[in-house]
């Protein structure tokens, strides 16, 4: 049934209303002017995705990124991604690594979704910030690459064993004896998590707490034996035994129902930022500015959504309860296209098409606007969608739409009305056979 004429005449109104305002994208390096202005003097500047698979997203992002490095004097880039696989591209874009190449930082992404990080985008974005520290002429001022998530169980103790097996062996070796207890349950993270319930619940919790604060406790003894590199090497192994402890209790709880592993989720990578600021704050003698790069649905202040509602909160919302009007909080948003996504966890990336956005969605109405790209500066609630790493358009009005208050959500956001499916590296026949559509936007 066609909508009422009234209804029409009231979205035409709000579509008036978002075009009087809306900054075109055009596809110059100025289009983000108001961007950067609206930055300021802000510490933290969390860039969000509406998607963790648009070309346009990833691009758009590195260029604004690139801008607050070289304007704003921004020296870490935090991203939705494991600590131990990040860090292997910090210290290839620093130059303390041992990578010759940036698809070489990028091998440790292994996991599913590897192409959210083994993609063109990320690709380029690494080789530029290796040739931009190079020119820097000021290791102090190196901008730096760091994950925050949780997920890399068994390779942050890894980390933690090979790290103390060359600053003390005796060390490594208790750290061997309490890690043990994992190999009684299970040979990866989800497995440990399923069957801790059967086992002895607090095996092994007690021992990556005791293992954390061994490691805080020598804090003096392994940090200050080289200078800054000691001081670096030092604080990535303590944060990969702090991830030992918190994914410990993240697989435990997300099979046995002890708390909302959301929260959990996040509230870790806020304590990660938080952590890592402070350090580079001491180290490099200055207040650390800092991008982040992760979807929407974490960077997009949670008590202007549903998901209040549901007890949930965010990394962007903790963000702005910390630092306040020192954070900005920007979001990405897409009416149709394509999209790199799976039908379900752990199985193949696919090159999927992106159904127009819904009906009393934010997407439907920016449609309206009649302008391809643009950026809506923010300062009655609808639809606004999130497609993560699955995308299921047969589900899409229960499994990827959430109601928000946009303006409280962010303060900015560009809409790329038609967008295209992020290229990994790894193009797999399953990604190659998807229909896509016939016409591609002009990139960014």
């Amino acid at each position: 049934m066609p909508a009422a004429p009234q209804h029409e005449e009231y979205l035409e109104g709000l579509a008036s209303a978002v075009r009087r305002v809306a900054h075109p994208l055009t596809g110059n390096w100025a289009d983000f002017d108001p961007l950067v202005r609206m930055v300021g003097d802000a510490r933290y500047v969390l860039i969000g995705e509406a998607s963790h698979g648009t070309q346009e997203f990833y691009r758009t992002r590195a260029l604004i990124t690139q801008r607050l490095i070289t304007e704003k004097g921004f020296t870490s880039v935090c991203a939705e991604a494991d600590w131990p696989d990040a860090y292997r591209i910090n210290r290839y874009v620093r130059g303390t690594g041992d990578g010759a190449t940036s698809l070489e930082a990028l091998s440790a992404f292994q996991r599913f979704p590897a192409w959210m990080w083994r993609n063109t985008v990320v690709l380029d974005f690494v080789g530029w910030l290796r040739q931009h520290n190079e020119g820097s002429g000021q290791t102090t001022r190196h901008v730096g690459f760091y994950g925050l998530d949780l997920y890399s169980l068994y390779d942050s103790i890894d980390a933690v064993i090979r790290y103390l097996e060359q600053v003390d062996p005796d060390a490594a070796a208790r750290a061997r004896e309490r890690y043990a207890c994992f190999e009684s349950l299970g040979k990866d993270a989800q497995t440990y998590g399923m069957l801790s319930g059967y086992a002895r619940r607090d095996a092994c919790e007690d021992a990556v707490v005791k293992q954390l604060v061994e490691m805080q406790s020598r804090a003096a003894d392994y940090a200050r034996r080289d200078g800054i590199l000691a001081e670096d090497e030092y604080f990535y192994a303590t944060q990969n035994a702090r991830i030992a402890r918190n994914a410990e209790e993240y697989y435990r709880a997300m099979y046995h129902g002890r708390m909302n592993t959301w929260n959990l989720r996040d509230r870790h990578m806020a304590d990660t930022l938080d952590a890592l600021v402070a350090y580079l704050d001491e180290t490099r003698g200055e207040q650390t500015k800092v991008v982040v790069w992760a979807h929407n649905s974490h960077l997009g202040d949670a008590r202007a959504t549903e998901m209040s509602q549901h007890g949930e909160l965010n990394l962007g919302q903790l963000v702005r309860e910390r630092h306040g009007d020192g954070a900005r909080l920007i979001g990405f948003t897409t009416y149709t296209g394509s999209v790199t996504a799976a039908d379900d966890w752990d199985e193949p990336a696919r090159c999927k098409r992106v159904r127009p956005g819904m009906a009393g969605s934010y997407e439907a109405l920016f449609h309206l606007v009649d302008m391809p790209n643009f950026l809506l500066p923010l300062r009655e609630p609808r639809l606004e969608r999130a497609i993560g790493v699955i995308y299921r358009p047969e589900t899409e009005r229960y499994s990827h739409y959430f109601y928000s208050q946009l303006p409280s959500q962010f303060d900015a956001v560009l809409h790329l009305d038609e967008t295209r499916s992020l290229e990994p590296l790894e193009q797999t026949s399953q990604w190659e056979a998807e229909e896509v559509p016939e016409t591609y936007p002009s990139a960014l």
